[in-house]
């Protein structure tokens, strides 16, 4: 057996575990150990900032070249898993169905390639197994510390279930959209429901402002800017025959452009306070921001794209999306590049019948190293 074979089984057994014992943002307890505990095993330094959950490997090169970091996201979500797989998630109501578990062990293999040819490295690598990128919070933890304040380039990755193991998806630009969330209290007045002359009922109001928000990116957003609303949860009343005094809602809005965002935070807040008002009820509106548009840049990505044609991979556009990472704030100080890894066609991601083909591991963990060693 060779190195590689090794490395290949090594990864394997710590992809089952990591999948069979998902841990949820800002719970990643086990999870840190099991990373701590292999890096240690193959003498890879970590450095001790303070992190409650997630760690910082670092791997000094022996070629003049600039500090990088490497993101790996840790944690899971709170889904109950349906896949028939022998080592499916042992905790019940979380799993890794957004390919986090493959993160973490590409990232371990990387950081035994990457210490393993040391003489080929150029500069120093950080790799940052991130916690709670699903809580949208986890990389402004990391950038509380000073684990960035040398850092000249940002790589992040990410599973991709839309494409075949082998395959590298790579798009210069905008790849995921800035990502905040909106809550709506109607206040109404509550009476009979027989008597809705007697009250203001807040969810008239509510369904009067679910319309009229749609009509923020219909007739404010520049209809070539890629941007959305969705409100995904109303709440309100607590039987059939009463018109309540207060209805709830909230949603996310998804935009690319950084004008957009800052018109639909004003809009949302306008639209449904005065629609509101129209029906003589008030809205209370919060707003709260998530992480900003991942941009890729232009050199870093053909970069990326150089070295997977390099190891024989295929390389496809990356899939525009809506969608959002936290990998982001990396990118507001310094470039940075997102790419997504063929993991098998199947199930999305957020599903819970998600699962990522073991096959893809090694592969997946020789192309990250060779986006820092030498040829």
């Amino acid at each position: 057996m060779n190195d590689m074979d090794t490395l290949k089984e090594q990864l394997e057994t710590l992809f089952y575990w990591f999948h069979e014992h998902p841990e949820l943002s800002y719970e990643e307890y086990e999870t840190t150990a099991k990373i701590k505990e292999f890096l240690i095993s193959h003498n890879i330094e970590i450095v001790p900032y303070e992190l409650e959950t997630g760690l910082v490997a670092v791997i000094p090169g022996k070629q003049d070249g600039p500090i990088q970091m490497l993101r790996c996201d840790i944690d899971a979500l709170p889904i109950i898993e349906q896949t028939e797989l022998s080592y499916r998630s042992k905790i019940e109501g979380k799993m890794h169905a957004c390919g986090h578990d493959m993160h973490i062990v590409a990232g371990l293999g990387c950081a035994v390639l990457l210490q393993e040819n040391r003489e080929k490295l150029r500069g120093t690598v950080k790799i940052i197994f991130q916690p709670a990128e699903e809580a949208a919070t986890g990389a402004e933890k990391i950038l509380e510390t000073d684990v960035m304040k040398d850092v000249k380039f940002a790589w992040g990755f990410h599973a991709d279930p839309t494409n075949p193991v082998g395959t590298i998806g790579i798009r210069e630009g905008y790849v995921t959209a800035a990502v905040d969330r909106f809550v709506i209290t109607v206040k109404g007045v509550g009476c009979h429901g027989a008597h809705p002359d007697d009250g203001i009922d807040p969810i008239l109001v509510s369904s009067a402002i679910v319309q009229a928000l749609q009509s923020i990116v219909s007739r404010n957003i520049n209809p070539f800017h890629p941007a959305l609303l969705s409100v995904t949860r109303i709440n309100a009343g607590t039987t059939w025959n009463v018109i309540p005094p207060e209805a709830f809602m909230e949603g996310t809005v998804r935009t690319l452009d950084k004008e957009d965002r800052v018109l639909y935070e004003k809009r949302v807040k306008e639209v449904a306070e005065k629609t509101a008002l129209a029906y003589g009820a008030k809205a209370l509106v919060e707003w709260i921001p998530g992480p900003p548009a991942t941009y890729n840049d232009k050199k870093m990505a053909k970069w990326c794209q150089k070295r997977a044609k390099e190891q024989g991979m295929k390389v496809v556009p990356e899939e525009s999306s809506l969608g959002g990472d936290d990998f982001a704030f990396f990118q507001e100080e310094i470039p940075g590049c997102y790419v997504k890894i063929g993991t098998g066609v199947g199930p999305t991601i957020h599903h819970p019948e998600f699962k990522v083909d073991p096959e893809v591991l090694l592969p997946a963990t020789k192309y990250l190293a060779g986006l820092f060693i030498m040829s």
